[in-house]
């Protein structure tokens, strides 16, 4: 995989404080600063809370086309998608990686010969190198029929990749800074006044510090606020709105369950499974005890920060995935449960399962130039970026060549360790087997996550120790000072929710005392 282009020495200084302005520190946002600072634009993102702190860290964590979208005839989105996923596979083997899924097949819902066809599209609608193909399976004797119900005999199995949603987010922010790129996070764009000249932001920051900066260009990448951003932060030159589109916040909703709660699953193939409503459900292997069921499609009234599942949710996908395993879900299986809120461009759908998932740059130039990013999912973040930084290059009349399609994202690139690549699965196992060659005092569970978590930067995290006793104190199990002071550095880790739910999951594993521990080596106050 080609080096990243060098960056392009930006415009002077006499041109204001940054050349582009980016709201929003979601996938998005991140994936479009990084692509503008690669190009040589001098760019602020500022994000009011954490990074990947709402939508992007509440997906179902999976880079996919969106089978069930063929369904709906969104061909184009589904193989834009398809084409995406290798290059992401590729560009970070460490929190990406390819995943099969069986689908059983049940023969009161869509017929056999309507999902060959569909798979059929999903194998030919894009070029694959690293996943293989679908095909059909006898569940009576593949190890996945085990955990099912005995009805169900055939079934059918496909590619897609599994990704650590927040630390895609978080290795595109630490990208865009690498490229010279400023970030701030917990600062809010409290308001942004438009003149033929460009920006003036005001921003404040979680201790209530104000500060005003100067932009060429804003990017309007707000996620669900990106349409009430318009309506109440962004000024125009005149007194007309800047808001031209209107948001469907459509909530998804996860329950997160023991693997004991699923007996007999004892593989690595994640299952799909269809509904009587028409839609589906996926069940996926997580954190290596748990599985993830999910997802829900409800309309969202009020503010997306506020967004909680429901026990009508945590129901229905008990009830659904009971549908399928030998042994009910229960809620009281549950461990824990998250909520994301999809900004969906409202398209006059009645059913938010078909409302497009595919994106919209709306650009406008009637004064200082605005990119408004509208709806989205977290596959096609790389390309709505490349799109959104050429957009912003043709306003400021500056087109500058796209660079991140052959790039490594921060840690992917495990070629001074391994040597060439191969196979982004393969080169990740080779990558950890370095790992415990290198640092043979690791335990091999603590060099695994380490080395999932962080990739090539491992050695930034573990510095120059050479004993696990120069990692500082272990402040929780398998967690130690040296990670924890890495967060803060150099991660934007300002509380022990980033840590225990965004930067990792070890939330999940953590009890609430050892959780309170985290919280409290650093004077944080613990959330979840």
């Amino acid at each position: 995989m080609p080096a990243a282009v060098p960056p392009i020495p930006s415009a002077g200084a006499h041109r204001g404080d940054c050349d582009v302005l980016v709201v929003g520190g979601g996938i998005n946002g991140c994936g479009i600063a990084r692509d503008l600072a690669g190009r040589g634009w001098r760019v602020l993102l500022v994000e009011a809370d954490d990074l990947a702190s709402h939508t992007s860290s509440s997906s179902t964590k999976l880079i996919h086309g969106g089978l069930r979208y063929l369904e709906y005839h969104e061909f184009a989105l589904v193989r834009k998608a398809l084409q995406e996923r290798e290059v992401l596979l590729k560009s970070a083997p460490h929190i990406m990686w390819p995943l099969r899924f069986v689908m059983p097949h049940d023969p009161g819902m869509r017929p056999a010969w309507l999902i060959r066809v569909g798979l059929f599209l999903y194998d030919h609608l894009a070029r694959r190198e690293v996943l293989p193909g679908s095909e059909g399976v006898d569940l009576r004797r593949h190890p996945a029929g085990a955990v099912l119900k005995p009805a169900f005999t055939q079934g059918f199995i496909y590619s897609d990749g599994w990704v650590d949603d927040a630390r895609l987010v978080l290795l595109n922010a630490l990208d865009a800074v690498d490229h010279g790129a400023t970030v701030l996070t917990r600062t809010r764009c409290t308001q942004a006044q438009r003149s033929p000249q460009g920006w003036t932001a005001r921003l404040r920051d979680a201790d209530g510090c104000e500060r005003e900066v100067r932009a060429r260009a804003l990017v309007n990448a707000a996620g669900p606020w990106a349409e009430s951003f318009l309506r109440t932060n962004a000024r125009p030159a005149g007194s007309e709105t800047l808001a031209t589109k209107s948001l469907r916040l459509v909530k998804g909703s996860h329950i997160v369950v023991p693997r004991s709660a699923t007996p007999g699953w004892d593989h690595d193939h994640a299952y799909i499974f269809q509904n009587p409503d028409k839609r589906i459900i996926f069940a996926i292997p997580y954190e290596g005890d748990f599985t993830l069921i999910g997802t829900t499609d409800q309309e969202l009234q009020g503010d997306p920060r506020n967004a909680r599942i429901g026990e009508d949710e945590i129901a229905y996908l008990c009830a659904q995935a009971s549908r399928y395993f030998r042994q009910p879900i229960t809620p009281a299986d549950v461990a824990w449960t998250y909520a994301g809120v999809r900004p969906l461009l409202d398209d006059a759908s009645g059913n938010p399962s078909a409302v497009t998932r595919d994106y919209l740059l709306e650009t406008n130039t009637e004064a200082a130039p605005l990119l408004s990013v509208w709806g989205g999912k977290i596959t096609t973040f790389r390309k709505l970026a490349e799109d959104a930084a050429a957009d912003v290059g043709r306003m400021l009349g500056e087109a500058r060549k796209p660079w991140t399609e052959g790039a490594y994202l921060p840690g992917g690139d495990l070629r001074p360790w391994i040597g060439e690549p191969r196979r982004p699965d393969i080169d990740f196992e080779r990558f950890v087997s370095v790992v415990c060659q290198r640092y043979p005092w690791l335990t091999a569970g603590l060099a695994q996550r380490l080395a999932r978590a962080y990739g090539s930067r491992l050695d930034r995290v573990l510095g120059g120790a050479r004993h696990l006793s120069e990692l500082g104190a272990e402040v929780a199990p398998g967690l130690y000072e040296a990670e924890l002071r890495y967060l803060q550095r150099e991660e934007w880790a300002r509380s022990a929710d980033d840590v225990l739910w965004r930067r990792s999951k070890l939330g999940l594993h953590f009890s609430n005392e050892e959780r309170e521990r985290v919280a409290r080596w650093a004077g944080w106050t613990e959330k979840k």
